[in-house]
């Protein structure tokens, strides 16, 4: 990927406007490989730099990688106030960063309206879901034992929000019924289907302390509370409720 490929991603990715300097530290290698292989002159027989000359040549490297930077984002900026382009990149609090354009108020509102609102899920039903992606097809009780705590509460939350359905009856005493998830879960969560989930694998090195993802300080810990069954406190948004920045 080239580096002007790699700043345009950064620029759609964020949604706080990305600095020159960000954008310094983060591509500095990548765009001194990339000026390195337009030099034709060799430097083996330059000598070797000082203490004082080295601080020299990593300024006078920044600032070249600056430069060049700032044409990247001069041409990104040209081409996206093209009319073909429906976004742009503006500079925004001494940043960069895309929108759509004002002329596509309209078009885009109107779109956001026809959107559907966001699902707001408790931690419970959450858990629930969770359970019945990896379990699938699942009963009440099967579900029940696995968390602990009664969740027939919990599953009529999801079935209102049709994340969820019936999926016929397991052959056993008492005939429960068999739970599974739906094509409006596969949206929700930008998924093409179940085999997309993460791997329990992937979720223990996720949740790996040494891995430094998510460092926890046992002082700031919150002591563990046991979930309501059917509970909706502490409402958590699912993935597609994140705000998409200058979307509109």
């Amino acid at each position: 990927m080239s580096v002007k490929a790699k700043v345009e991603a950064v620029i759609y990715a964020t949604e706080e406007p990305v600095t020159l300097n960000q954008l310094a530290s983060l591509l500095k290698d990548e765009v001194l490989a990339a000026l390195r292989a337009y030099e034709t002159a060799p430097e083996n027989d330059a000598p070797e730099n000082t203490q004082e000359e080295a601080g020299d040549v990593e300024k006078r490297e920044l600032k070249q990688v600056k430069d060049h930077l700032t044409g990247i984002l001069e041409e990104l900026t040209t081409q996206y106030a093209s009319s073909d382009h429906g976004v742009e990149i503006r500079q925004i609090a001494g940043g960069y960063r895309m929108g759509t354009k004002p002329e596509h108020h309209d078009a885009v509102v109107g779109f956001a309206k026809s959107l559907k609102p966001p699902v707001r899920l408790s931690l419970p039903a959450l858990e629930t879901l969770a359970v019945i992606a990896y379990k699938q097809p699942v009963t009440v009780p099967e579900i029940s034992e696995i968390r602990g705590v009664d969740t027939s509460g919990v599953i009529a939350t999801l079935l209102d929000r049709k994340l969820i359905t019936t999926a016929g009856r397991k052959q056993v005493i008492g005939r429960p019924i068999l739970y599974k998830t739906t094509k409006e879960f596969l949206l929700r969560f930008g998924l093409d289907n179940v085999s997309e989930l993460p791997s329990m694998e992937e979720f223990e090195k996720l949740g790996d302390p040494q891995a430094g993802l998510f460092p926890l300080r046992t002082e700031d810990a919150p002591p563990p509370q046991a979930a309501s069954p059917g509970s909706d406190e502490e409402a958590v948004p699912s993935p597609d409720s994140h705000d998409s920045g200058d979307g509109a």
